[in-house]
């Protein structure tokens, strides 16, 4: 019986796919669940499975343009893997040639010995000398000095994207500085426990989405943003969280954070890395995000002026911990400082708001306990 491979749906935006690789080659015999191959869209890269165990047949090739349900394959379950077994053929030499015992004794004779020496002088061959040849160089091989990759598609639409909020908002960049000493000194205090109890590490990622969520409850147009001639507000806390991947830019957004508690979180963050390393995250772990956090820190980054995720109205950027000189109840101490940028639309955030919003942001930052940390 063959069973039918269908393209499958990619979310109600997403009409149409293309073949980015193919992973078992038209033919194959393929077990149940197995990868055949992997279809790119504008959103997520998505892998495709046998439905069943049998030999695969594939009627599409790499780049193709595929749409939603259309049949690209089948698996044939009445085939059978047969694997194929080379043998070596043994070879056995030919045995040597027999000579015959007259031609034998009379080579064997010292007196045939001795008269092949008078009727054939001995001559010395002396070895020719060898011709000089002219030196020659290595041919050089010849370096390319560019090469030319095709994009992949959710690079496409992140750079489309990119483009048109640089052209469509009026996208300013404020900045702050935030003391991580005490959000430090709570991860190295109550970490080992928090991991004990919840099986993943308290981050610090947690602290700046609890952060984040109270910051945009005091300053609501940081959460809404322009459609058309309207400001639509969100009235619910959905953090996205950029994500860099070979594949390109992800942002899988955590729903319903002010109902989160730090472990939540984590536990959230730990399945969107492992899904976005294995390829695997779906287009509803992508949409329906309020506000975006970047950290270029991971990749020691000092400062930046992240651009904004379309259509929110604001981002915020987290960078490296450095340790410097601050002035403190007026006397210098070392601290772990870390600077942050928000990126707003100017059409519907006004700088006041940016600036108090960053301020609520590093107060919380800088005094933990006010997120009620709950373990």
């Amino acid at each position: 019986m063959k069973i039918d491979i269908k393209v499958p749906s990619a979310g109600e935006s997403v009409t149409e796919a293309t073949v980015a690789q193919i992973l078992k080659p038209s033919g194959s015999f393929v077990k149940k669940e197995e990868e055949i191959l992997e279809l790119e869209t504008d959103k997520v890269n998505q892998v495709i499975h046998a439905p069943d165990t049998g030999i695969l047949t594939l009627s599409v090739s790499v780049n193709d343009k595929v749409t939603i349900d259309q049949v690209i394959g089948s698996v044939d379950t009445e085939g059978k893997g047969e694997a194929l077994e080379q043998k070596k053929e043994e070879v056995t030499p030919p045995p040597p040639p027999q000579k015959s015992p007259q031609e034998g004794s009379a080579r064997n004779t010292p007196e045939n010995f001795v008269k092949s020496l008078a009727k054939e002088p001995l001559k010395e061959e002396m070895p020719s000398p060898k011709k000089e040849e002219p030196f020659k160089e290595a041919p050089k091989k010849e370096e390319k000095s560019q090469t030319r990759t095709r994009m992949s598609g959710l690079r496409r639409i992140v750079a489309k994207k990119l483009v048109e909020v640089k052209n469509q908002t009026a996208m300013l960049t404020t900045f702050n500085e935030v003391d991580m000493t005490k959000v430090m000194e709570i991860r190295k205090k109550e970490g080992p426990d928090f991991l004990k109890k919840h099986g993943v590490k308290l981050g610090f990622m947690s602290f700046f989405v609890k952060a984040v969520t109270s910051a945009l409850k005091a300053i609501p147009s940081v959460n809404a943003f322009i459609e058309g001639e309207e400001i639509v507000q969100n009235h619910s806390y959905h953090i996205g969280l950029a994500v860099s991947t070979e594949k390109g830019l992800m942002v899988p957004v955590v729903k319903n954070c002010d109902a989160l508690t730090f472990a939540d979180i984590e536990k959230s963050l730990k399945d969107f890395a492992l899904k976005a390393r294995d390829g695997k995250i779906a287009i509803d772990d992508l949409q329906g995000g309020s506000f975006t956090i970047t950290n270029g820190g991971v990749f020691g980054s000092l400062l930046s002026t992240p651009i904004l995720n379309p259509p929110q109205s604001a981002i915020l950027g987290m960078h490296a911990i450095v340790k410097r000189p601050i002035a403190i109840d007026d006397q210098v101490e070392i601290r772990p400082m870390m600077y942050l940028a928000l990126s707003y639309d100017h059409r519907n955030v006004d700088g006041k708001e940016a600036v108090t919003f960053l301020v609520h942001l590093k107060e919380n930052l800088e005094d933990p306990e006010r997120l009620m940390l709950d373990f």
